[in-house]
């Protein structure tokens, strides 16, 4: 939800990880080059004996004094040895490597739990008494039946990450028995860390003497190995401040990795749709009836399957439970109290499942604390696991088969201090309409409530969902202010989407939560019903495609609430994060409005006791802050917006479009009132004077300046000139009309001869340092007005707009000559000086 976690988990990425450093040393060697210890950490193929032995029998190898699991590798401890007895079944078969960290080191910003590395691998017996360990990479495949198939594997020899001398043959000859010793407890891309890993940490080599293998587990679908491993740290001038590395020189970790049997026959494929929120994994498909090689991309999804017992009931459209629910447990490091709320999270999604035709198909449950036979790194199980961090965040991956997206299994990371994260939200947002919002500890059932929801959004990426960031905008704005409606139907579509609270509610709406808090909503249970629908009568993902293709359309054309729009990284005004309703400036206002409500008791509501600082104060005041620039920063999206909607070729219109002018000239104005008027109800100087030295700056100031700055840079003025030039309505908003209308806005004194008070003299500061960037990036250095003329730099190169923001600063120049005579109030008349002189300054040094 809050972290970088939302990647494609390809097959082609994990393929770069391992393979980049290998080829980079090898490079290095072909050209007979010297390597150093800056050049790329090349992968470590373990041998662990020198010399090869001879094959022994069983029971000389295999002792009686062994200690002996079965599982999916029959695991004998012989003292601190440890073998694996591999059967003929798992040689050749593919397995799934995870390798989490179960402890980390204090400062490392990471905790147990978290993964740090996946590889999928093959053990296969080599040519002389030995097996090998290869990293599966697949990039490109070919149907065996097909002639390309020869090419496709001539093309392709997966690495060997390791090799293992055979010490005996398995029981009763079946499969063979190695030593793992050294590989487990040493320094490999399998099963420690990756080299950017490394680099990131700051560590050099494994201190082999400060490293061990604490424990080897052994279950019918994986074996779980969890090791101590030392690192040496890097110079000291090459340290990242890891506390370990400055007192000790080293840091010691705890791992733990999790072989994972894939399927021998993957799961059928649901091929990615972009109209659907998955994530989704990809590789080349080569064919012989193809003029070019296509990319098979297909979602993540867990397997859900009805019983064969139930299949024509479930065809009849009964609901039927699946063969292999999917549970969620909660780390019992979680406080109880909070337990009810994440398990409440989980099992909202029930309800979605019942529209693919299954009952039961999700739970959350506590981890059975007294079974021992149980662990939390086991690959079995999937569990949201409770970080003591002050961290204000959590997330929801998901481990997939990369040859299918099935899911095989999920650690939500959960960090303490998300409570802080919505606690900051919720009575920013809500305060204004809920008196429960109203102070720095929330009763026990409203934090319950509110983690119950990002328990919601967290478990749905775990199934395989994306963010959906314009959900909210299929909701006009009125809505969101109608008691009956919202409360039924809800302020966003998904849950998916960020749109944490109904900010634009007003008290004497009198909504209660239903209508204020996110919940799983129409497009999340018809994205689970997209996803999870079996479709029997394909029998590949490839028959599935026209089906899925009229699901969409069909569910498209009556229900707009479904259209996903992505990560809200476009152009499309509406897909945003954090943002509400059909019309950013209406619901702008009306969050506007709360804010000011909420403002003047701050300090009442952020007091919990005698003796505390003014820390509360600070961090609720800066949360108004951050709040009412995320709606500038909505409105300012639709000035050169380019509303996207995804289609396929069978669907009619356009995928790109434009905003109208009337919307767009809605959001200067919006821009205007909130940004170039000086907002004096955020000035209130009970408040600043208590939490913010004037010597320090003035985060109001630095606020208006930037956006300012952001609703004239060149980027968008350029974005309006190709809009016109592509669409040619003459009824479009221009790049003219912008410019115009915030020089309108912004240089009234010039016509009213009235005092300009000190944060409008700023902004028309920055407004001709602005103008004079657009004009020549070079001409000005520093500060934010630097920063985005030299951003623009490249887009403005050959735009028009150099010329116009040169007839604007000549317009304002003139403006300002006029209006200096007439200028009573001295500081004023000065200001104006100062920028005249500066525009002059700058017209002579163009024409030299």
């Amino acid at each position: 939800m809050y972290k970088g976690f939302m990647k494609n988990r390809s097959y082609r990425g994990m393929a770069a990880v391992a393979v980049l450093p290998l080829l980079a040393a090898s490079c290095a060697v072909l050209k007979g080059k010297k390597t150093t210890t800056k050049a790329a950490t090349p992968v470590v193929v373990v041998k662990p004996d020198s010399v090869k032995s001879a094959v022994k029998p069983y029971k000389e190898v295999v002792t009686s004094k062994a200690v002996t699991q079965k599982g999916l590798f029959t695991v004998h401890q012989l003292d601190s040895k440890y073998l694996f007895e591999l059967a003929d079944s798992i040689l050749g078969r593919d397995i799934l490597v995870v390798t989490r960290l179960s402890k980390s080191t204090p400062g490392a910003g990471n905790f147990g739990g978290e993964e740090l590395n996946e590889q999928v691998v093959r053990w296969e017996k080599g040519p002389a008494n030995n097996v090998f360990l290869r990293i599966i990479t697949l990039i490109s495949t070919a149907d065996s039946t097909n002639q390309i198939y020869k090419a496709v594997e001539n093309s392709n020899l997966y690495p060997i990450a390791a090799a293992f001398d055979i010490k005996a043959k398995g029981k009763d000859d079946n499969g063979v028995v190695i030593d793992v010793t050294d590989f487990l407890k040493g320094d490999n891309v399998v099963l420690a860390f990756t080299p950017a890993a490394k680099r990131a940490y700051s560590l050099t080599m494994l201190a082999a003497d400060r490293s061990y293998i604490s424990s080897v587990r052994s279950f019918p679908i994986n074996t779980e190995v969890r090791s101590i491993k030392t690192y040496q740290g890097a110079p000291p001038a090459e340290r990242a401040g890891l506390p370990g590395i400055s007192a000790a020189g080293a840091v010691t970790l705890e791992l733990n990795n999790s072989f994972i049997l894939l399927p021998k026959t993957p799961m059928k494929k649901r091929y990615f749709d972009y109209r659907v929120g998955y994530f989704a994994s990809d590789y080349n498909l080569f064919g012989d009836d193809q003029q070019k090689a296509e990319t098979e991309t297909y979602i993540h999804r867990w397997r859900l399957e009805p019983r064969a017992e139930d299949l024509e009931k479930w065809k009849r459209g009964e609901l039927v439970e699946p063969a292999k629910p999917i549970v969620y447990y909660i780390d019992p490091a979680t406080p109880k109290k909070w337990r009810p709320y994440l398990i409440a999270g989980i099992n909202d999604w029930s309800k979605a499942f019942e529209r693919a035709g299954f009952k039961n198909a999700i739970s959350g449950k506590e981890w059975p604390e007294n079974d021992t036979t149980m662990s939390l790194e086991d690959a079995r199980f999937s569990v949201i696991r409770y970080y003591a961090a002050t961290i204000e965040n959590a997330y929801g991956p998901n481990v997939a088969d990369p040859r299918s997206g099935e899911i095989i299994e999920s650690h939500v990371g959960w960090y303490h201090n998300v409570m802080k994260l919505v606690h900051d939200w919720y009575m920013t947002q809500a305060a204004a309409i809920d008196p429960g919002a109203r102070k720095m500890v929330f009763d026990d059932t409203l934090m319950g409530q509110l983690i119950r929801f990002v328990s919601s959004h967290e478990i749905g990426h775990t199934l395989g969902l994306r963010h959906n960031m314009g959900a909210s905008s299929a909701t006009p704005v009125e809505k969101l202010r109608d008691k009956a409606w919202v409360e039924e139907h809800g302020h966003t579509a998904s849950i998916m989407d960020y749109a944490r609270f109904n900010y634009v509610a007003q008290p004497e709406d009198n909504i209660g939560h239903a209508g204020i808090f996110p919940r799983i909503n129409d497009y999340d249970k018809w994205a689970i019903q997209w996803g999870y629908t079996p479709i029997p009568d394909a029998a590949t993902g490839k028959e599935e495609l026209p089906v899925l293709n009229k699901w969409i359309k069909d569910s498209l054309s009556v229900n707009p609430r479904l259209w996903f729009s992505g990560e809200g990284k476009d152009y499309d005004p509406r897909s945003q994060s954090e943002d509400l309703g059909d019309n950013s400036m209406k619901a702008g206002e009306y969050g506007m409005k709360n804010l000011k409500r909420i403002v003047p008791h701050l300090i009442e509501w952020t007091r919990e006791k005698d003796g505390d600082d003014y820390t509360n104060l600070t961090e609720m005041y800066k949360s108004v802050l951050n709040q009412r620039d995320r709606y500038l920063g909505h409105v300012l999206k639709n000035l050169a917006g380019v509303p996207q909607t995804a289609k396929s070729v069978d669907q009619a219109g356009a995928i790109y479009t434009y905003t109208p002018r009337l919307v767009q000239k809605e959001a200067v104005a919006f821009l205007c009132r909130h940004v170039l008027e000086t907002q004096t109800w955020l000035l209130d100087t009970s408040i600043l004077n208590r939490i913010n030295n004037p010597a320090l700056g003035d985060p109001l100031s630095e606020s208006q300046t930037t956006m300012l700055m952001l609703m004239m840079s060149g980027g968008r003025l350029t974005r309006l000139e190709e809009q016109v030039n592509r669409f040619r309505d003459p009824g479009m908003y221009t790049p003219e009309e912008l410019l115009s209308d915030i020089e309108a806005a912004l240089w009234t004194e010039l016509r009213s001869g009235k005092p300009i008070d000190f944060y409008r003299r700023k902004l028309q500061r920055a407004y001709v340092e602005n103008l004079k960037g657009l004009i020549d990036a070079n001409a000005v250095k520093g500060g934010i007005a630097g920063l985005i003329a030299s951003m623009s730099a490249q887009q403005m190169m050959n735009s028009d707009m150099k010329f116009l923001a040169k007839v604007h600063l000549e317009k304002v120049q003139k403006m300002i000559v006029a209006a200096i005579p007439g200028t009573k109030d001295t500081i004023s008349r000065q200001h104006l000086q100062y920028i005249l002189y500066g525009v002059n300054q700058f017209f002579e040094n163009k024409n030299k």
